[in-house]
């Protein structure tokens, strides 16, 4: 399974297996609270994307989706489809997507790197890529295209906040029990002959003259 080529075959298979989890997660048709943003399990998908597969493959996955949906496939929330989509309301959400798996994916593989991968690290990913990246991209673009105040903005963000917090820890403990079965899935892709072998190599060669 070669993890260090982008344009692998298992990288590629990779992005569009999660491309097609965050289809599947508008299955569920989810409920609105306010403004007309509904609750799915999309956020969920995204950041499992993200922590998962790392800031590239995650992103790339959550464009494939994208694309499809803007080309006519009704994969957006509410079985919605077409570049229409991202002028409405909800529009900032589909675009933050993309940002919210990059940086969940950069912060996870951050650790990942250091080996300090973590539960609590993994959450704290997610968190930033949902209630920081996600929700103020989003929440900013509604307020824009609705001319919302701020205080109208943030009291329609609130009551949303309990269902983002679930899906985040609900999305930062699959990524993190993914990792530990297979923990070569964010094996760095800089190059085949990336920092990380040599330095195995010299670590090796210490141990033996030790």
């Amino acid at each position: 399974m070669d993890l260090r080529k982008p344009f692998s075959a298992t990288n590629i298979a990779l992005v569009a297996v999660f491309a097609g989890l965050i289809a599947a997660s508008t299955i569920w048709p989810g409920f609105q609270l306010a403004a007309g943003v509904p609750i799915t399990l999309q956020t969920f998908a995204v950041l499992l994307a993200g922590a998962v597969l790392g800031p590239w493959r995650g992103a790339a996955a959550v464009i494939v989706y994208l694309a499809l949906g803007t080309a006519g496939l009704p994969i957006f929330s509410g079985h919605r489809a077409g570049p229409a989509m991202f002028v409405g309301p909800t529009g900032g959400f589909l675009i933050g997507f993309v940002f919210a798996a990059f940086v969940t994916g950069w912060m996870v593989r951050s650790l990942h790197r250091r080996r300090m991968l973590s539960p609590s690290g993994v959450v704290g990913a997610c968190a930033v890529g949902s209630l920081l990246v996600l929700n103020v991209i989003g929440y900013t673009f509604m307020g824009v295209r609705a001319g919302m105040l701020p205080a109208d903005v943030l009291a329609t963000a609130v009551p949303f906040l309990p269902g983002d917090i679930i899906k985040l820890f609900l999305a930062a403990s699959v990524a993190y029990a993914v990792h530990r079965a297979y923990p070569q899935i964010l094996a760095d892709q800089r190059a085949s002959g990336s920092a990380d072998a040599p330095q195995d190599g010299a670590d090796e060669a210490l141990s033996e003259t030790a």
